[in-house]
């Protein structure tokens, strides 16, 4: 029976209509309990020793994976459904509104094995998740056509000419075509627009195929599709093998199969043609996100993902995170780079979550490097593409000793840039000199906040730190004797362009825009790139002939396990960016240990070779892969606040390293703890354990404590 005017006001509209209404009381009442009346939240806050999940009144609507506003602790919070329940043990306090968005189940669960893994909180791990805040839809006035106009009815020219144009965005039209809305000649709606990436080149698809592929590319795109799901591949190519055109045959084929493609290359800015290459195949369905966008272009990306609208994402690190479904292939270009590592809380690894989120979807990785990590060489399953996709031989690399030798350019060197006609010079140290000082009492200019010397950068007539970026104007006496001799240590990418013959577009930090300078060189019928190791970076201009690493001994001094391979691989990618045209490139490497392994290998382009002793030596030492290391860094404004909470770790966890003082930066004292271990799990349970109990501790407030799983 009816009882409510509600129901039987429905019931009286149905039985208007015909239809018979069944009524079950019984039925009624288990859906209404069947509705979840508790929601577990997580709130987003930085703070480390706060771990939810916060229980709350479920507002109408809520799924797993809702973004909501909650009180708490008197401030209005963003908050993730983590789970739904029936009932809780404490008195609830009710949301304050749900957002229009969601995160899909599969980021939800990502959040607390990103936190567990890096040490963090599932809080800092759905932060990198969500699209920008506070950012809404984007909507513009949009006329279409209302009823046909009368025979005879009168218009002017104007008016005739707007109504030839419909459908159309109203913009300086907008009163006259409200004029025709009076006479409903128009309608005018508000529709959503999407704010485009300003330089992502997405549009139309071309409708070309690509390129034939030759017999070893086909062949690396039958492993690829014939991979076990979730499998991860290492696609080891030289440089200009083909890697792009197999991602974009195998993505062509994923989509094809109804899923989707994930696509992580180092840097948006310095890869365009990458995104060039897929928008040029795929058109509208590709997405980009990286950290340039403005916060409209990176809420409507992300919002196209979501929707299903955008089915591959293209980005950098952050991308990792893209809200996809059903994901069918993850691509890491250019897996090597550093850059794939967050140098923010969590400082999660995004060849690491890749690697994740392709089991998770059941998808196929692959992860392609012309100078793969020694970690993924030992690793993954190898595919090969050993030739380049015209043929031509791999450039000459001549290694030239500089002991004895004085400036920053060998002769032979210089001539060589003298001759070609376009060259790319790298030098890893951006501003004019390393630092100053006084030739009378030998006093160094330093950052009043880092222990470190100041830059000089000659054009904006500075000396400034590229640590907290502070900056002085540069000075004309010693401040300590007042004598007026200043020495000049080193030389910096600034400098050398002085020294460098011909027109020379420079690439460093620096540089306003990365992409302006590229497009620059691209187009120029000569010149130079110089600048730093952003240089060397899947650049693709085919016109180059000649590369040049001017100091390459400078990787090879870095206090790093990794330095060897960092050198080997800045060597040999630089080596890959000349002699892509019609004719033969050359690399000249200036050093001052012409006969170190990693130069020699990287000169004979034997990355096999280099590999296989990178990894002998790892095992030897005990390294990774065949082990993890954990590096934890307290730092503090307060004297000795940084040193005693490292000690305080460091006793909790037996064999570890330290703690050991670091160079103060950006005013704050620093301390580092460092866990060398064989079971990665165990050490990072540990860990998390030993960090939380310190930063419990009662007057810790002024510590901040980070810790790097796998530092780079």
């Amino acid at each position: 029976m009816i009882s409510s005017p509600g129901c039987r006001s429905i019931s009286r509209k149905l039985a208007a209509d015909g239809r018979t209404f069944h009524f079950d009381p019984s039925r009624a009442r288990s859906i209404v309990a069947a509705v979840p009346k508790v929601a577990q939240v997580e709130p987003i806050t930085t703070a480390r020793v706060l771990r939810g999940p916060f229980d709350y009144v479920c507002p109408g609507g809520a799924t797993v994976g809702s973004v909501m506003t909650v009180p708490f602790g008197g401030r209005d919070l963003l908050a993730i459904v983590t789970a739904l329940k029936d009932s809780s043990e404490h008195e609830l306090s009710e949301a304050k509104e749900l957002l229009p968005f969601s995160l899909p189940e599969d980021l939800v669960a990502l959040g607390p094995w990103l936190a567990d893994e890096y040490c963090s909180t599932p809080a800092r791990a759905y932060s990198l998740m969500l699209p920008p805040r506070g950012v809404k839809e984007r909507s513009v006035q949009f006329a279409t056509a209302g009823r046909a106009p009368d025979e005879g009815e009168r218009l002017t020219a104007n008016q005739r000419e707007l109504l030839a144009t419909l459908p159309r965005p109203a913009g300086s039209d907008l009163a006259a075509l409200r004029r025709l809305e009076k006479r409903g000649l128009v309608v005018l709606e508000a529709q959503s627009q999407r704010r485009a990436p300003q330089h992502s080149e997405v549009g139309k698809p071309s409708g070309a195929s690509g390129p034939p592929l030759t017999s070893d590319q086909a062949a690396a795109l039958e492993q690829l599709l014939t991979a076990v799901p979730g499998e991860q591949l290492l696609l080891h190519g030289v440089t200009g093998s083909g890697k792009t055109e197999v991602y974009l045959r195998a993505a062509a084929e994923v989509l094809g199969s109804g899923k989707t493609v994930l696509v992580l290359v180092p840097e948006i800015a310095l890869t365009p043609q990458i995104i060039s290459r897929f928008s040029e195949r795929f058109g509208e369905t590709v997405a980009v996100i990286h950290s340039k966008l403005t916060p409209g272009e990176r809420f409507d990306e992300w919002t196209r993902i979501r929707s299903g609208e955008a089915r591959i994402c293209i980005g950098a690190r952050s991308a990792v995170f893209a809200p996809l479904s059903d994901i069918g292939l993850i691509v890491v270009d250019e897996e090597h780079d550093s850059s794939y590592k967050n140098d923010g809380d969590p400082r999660y690894d995004a060849r690491h979550v890749a690697a994740r989120r392709a089991t998770d979807h059941g998808a196929v990785l692959v992860a392609g490097s012309a100078t793969p990590r020694a970690e993924s060489w030992q690793r993954l399953r190898r595919i090969s593409l050993p030739m380049r996709v015209d043929q031509m031989p791999l450039p000459e690399v001549e290694i030239i000793d500089l002991r004895g030798a004085s400036g920053s350019l060998h002769p032979a060197t210089f001539q060589a840039l003298v001759d070609s006609r376009k060259s790319i010079v790298l030098l890893n140290r951006r501003g004019w000199s390393n630092y100053l000082s006084c030739s009378s009492c030998g006093y160094a200019w330093e950052c009043p906040q880092c222990d470190v010397t100041l830059v000089l950068h000659r054009a904006s007539g500075s000396i400034s730190c590229h640590h907290c970026g502070h900056r002085e104007r540069v000075p004309e006496c010693c401040v300590e004797c007042g004598s007026v001799s200043i020495a000049r240590h080193g030389t910096g990418t600034e400098r050398l362009e002085s020294e460098l013959p011909g027109k020379v577009f420079r690439l460093d930090g620096d540089a306003a825009d990365a992409g302006v300078v590229l497009r620059a060189f691209e187009q120029a019928e000569e010149g130079i790139l110089l600048g730093t190791q952003v240089v060397a970076k899947g650049h693709d201009f085919p016109d180059v002939e000649l590369g040049v690493v001017v100091d390459a001994d400078q990787t090879l001094r870095f206090p790093d396990f990794r330095a060897e391979e960092r050198t080997f691989s800045l060597v040999t990618q630089l080596a890959g960016r000349s002699g892509r045209g019609s004719e033969r490139g050359r690399v000249i490497v200036q050093t001052l240990t012409p006969d170190a392994p990693a130069l020699v290998l990287a000169a004979a382009h034997d990355a096999p070779a280099f590999l296989a002793d990178e990894l002998a030596r790892r095992e030897a030492l005990r390294y990774p892969p065949f082990s993890t290391l954990i590096r934890i860094i307290c730092s503090s404004p307060q004297a000795g606040a940084a040193q005693q909470a490292a000690t305080e770790i460091a006793e909790q966890l037996p064999g570890s390293l330290g703690p050991a003082p670091l160079f103060r930066l950006r005013g704050r004292e620093r301390s580092q703890v460092v866990i060398k271990a064989e079971d990665r799990r165990q050490a990072v349970e540990a860990v998390n354990l030993a960090v939380g109990r310190v930063a419990k501790a009662a007057g810790r407030k002024s510590v901040a404590i980070a810790v790097d799983v796998e530092p780079q």
